[in-house]
């Protein structure tokens, strides 16, 4: 559940590739984020995972702690916004609680549901499910991506700039473009939407699609 700034690569895309075919990152954001507990501080709310080796597991290949569940359901009661979910976002609450059998696809469809609340409807797709050559790496795994599914440009997040060449994306063809920084909150979208609303951060984030 990223912050709203996130959104806006549903926003600003046509098509949305979830970068599953990666290596993930231990202390990342890709299974945790940051709530609010009942003293107004921020701590981390994670999802359980089953340990893998530490250098070859990629975002696909992870997967569910077997009572994941229950840890989830034991940990929100620690935060503020999630305590009485149930009761006050019923909707919300499936959205968080419904783990399924697969991490990944929990992840995807979080972003992809959430972001349909917010009025951002795309489609979505895992990088995994092109099969990409493991010889791609970095900067060139993301135009081999791009090439794949027929794209004339490519799109990221502000924290990208220094991982990519605008020369080697227009060599294949490729625009390369970033958002701009964020000028709204950083707090979960979750915790936002059900202090704020969806309406209220949907259009932050439409305002902060432009430098």
């Amino acid at each position: 559940m990223p912050y709203a700034g996130y959104f806006r690569l549903f926003a600003a895309a046509d098509l949305f590739v979830a970068l599953d075919c990666v290596q993930f990152p231990r202390r990342g954001w890709v299974h945790r984020n940051r709530f609010t507990d009942a003293n107004g501080e921020a701590q981390w709310l994670t999802i359980s995972l089953k340990k893998g080796d530490r250098d070859t597991t990629r975002i696909c290949d992870l997967r569910f702690q077997d009572n994941a569940k229950m840890m989830l359901l034991e940990e929100t009661r620690r935060f503020s916004a999630l305590k009485c979910i149930g009761e006050t976002h019923s909707d919300l609450a499936d959205l968080l609680f419904d783990l399924g059998n697969d991490p990944t696809d929990y992840l995807i469809s979080t972003l992809t549901k959430m972001a349909g609340i917010l009025g951002l409807h795309r489609p979505v797709i895992r990088s995994s499910a092109l099969n990409i050559d493991p010889q791609f790496k970095a900067q060139q795994r993301i135009i081999e991506i791009a090439t794949r599914v027929g794209a004339t440009g490519y799109i990221n997040a502000p924290g990208g700039k220094d991982l990519y060449d605008e020369a080697a994306f227009k060599k294949a063809g490729l625009t390369l473009d970033f958002l701009p920084d964020y000028r709204g909150g950083f707090a979960s979208i979750l915790e936002r939407v059900i202090d704020n609303g969806p309406n209220l951060i949907a259009a932050e984030i439409h305002k902060n699609l432009l430098a």
